[in-house]
């Protein structure tokens, strides 16, 4: 018989921190183990099982003499926290009503709920109670999974599937899963979907790779960056330098020494639509040149040239105008009548 172990479990203390992190005589032990239970079991039920569905994976818990620290990892940390923290004030209350102490709460967000094997198992239980396609919902959720990163995943779902009246085992696998690899990061969840015609169980393995790779190819990713952009800059190349060249050299398209046949064949087609282009353009500039001999022509007969009129001489303050020349002399001339008649006179 095969002797089937939890994968947590099998890597607690090992590759895994514990779950719960507390330390309580022997007369206390018992009491400290039990509401730990209660607690989940609470947070479970009132954030998973019913709106706001707050997609809370996993809960951790601390304790000390004065307070009980509680740690969710959840999906969705808005639902959470609520409109200016309300929902946390008011599921702190609750917690501290159900274990008479002073409780602390804190929330961590899942990045991707899609590596998280107890998210992914519950989404496929919502599922299965919505009566929707078992083979289709598993499927989906294997896809999605290996596209979120994952190294392999396997899904069994056991119960009255698609509600026969025998129950059956479907299981869906897509790459590795290493159980016995203590180093292998191996995921588990369980949910049990309550269906009208029965209980389906929900189990889902997922493999995210060995335990610190992440971290590795982290550190490569940001050598290998830094190393691209020394060599830049040792080259003195830029983006808009060309191919490892000074950024000041427009970039030139590359070009095979010797051509090919097709790209001169390409080149003769391209030049031949040019000379085509060129022909109108050049019979169309003696056309509107002798387009604009006749109008010029049409023009002419019906035309007056008119001489530019003599400039006029304008008066100023010092040259005296003729008027102004021939008034004193005819003033002279009335003067010089009177005095002759008068002499005229004396000598009769």
């Amino acid at each position: 018989m095969g002797q089937k172990v939890n994968p947590i479990g099998f890597r607690t203390g090992v590759t895994i921190g514990w779950k719960s992190r507390w330390f309580a005589p022997k007369s206390n032990y018992g009491e400290f183990l039990v509401e730990d239970e209660r607690i989940r079991r609470f947070i479970d039920e009132r954030l998973n099982r019913q709106p706001p569905y707050a997609a809370v994976s996993g809960v951790e818990i601390e304790r000390t003499r004065e307070e009980v620290k509680v740690i969710l990892k959840t999906a969705r940390p808005g639902l959470v926290i609520g409109p200016r923290g309300a929902e946390v004030d008011k599921l702190k209350d609750a917690l501290e009503d159900l274990t008479n102490r002073r409780v602390n709460i804190n929330i961590i967000e899942v990045r991707n709920p899609d590596l998280s094997a107890q998210l992914v198992a519950d989404g496929i239980a919502e599922q299965l109670k919505r009566r929707a396609g078992y083979r289709r919902a598993l499927k989906q959720r294997c896809e999605a999974t290996m596209q979120a990163g994952a190294k392999g995943v396997k899904i069994i779902i056991s119960g009255r599937l698609g509600g026969g009246e025998m129950r059956r085992q479907e299981t869906q696998i897509k790459g590795s899963i290493p159980l016995h690899t203590l180093e292998a990061d191996v995921d588990y969840g369980f949910v049990p979907s309550f269906t009208t015609y029965g209980t389906i169980g929900v189990k889902v393995w997922i493999h995210r790779g060995m335990f610190g790779e992440q971290v590795e190819e982290e550190d490569n990713a940001r050598s290998s960056a830094m190393t691209r952009a020394r060599r830049r800059r040792e080259h003195g190349g830029g983006r808009g330098g060309g191919r490892g060249g000074p950024a000041d050299r427009p970039a030139q398209p590359m070009q095979r020494p010797g051509g090919s046949r097709l790209g001169a064949a390409r080149k003769a087609a391209q030049e031949t639509k040019a000379v085509e282009k060129a022909k109108p353009e050049k019979q169309a500039e003696p056309q509107a040149e002798a387009a604009l001999e006749t109008e010029t022509s049409a023009e002419s007969p019906g035309a007056r040239i008119t001489e530019p009129s003599s400039p006029q001489l304008v008066p100023t303050e010092d040259a005296p105008t003729d008027e102004q020349q021939s008034a004193p002399e005819a003033a002279t001339k009335e003067g010089e009548a009177p005095d002759a008649a008068q002499g005229d006179e004396g000598k009769a």
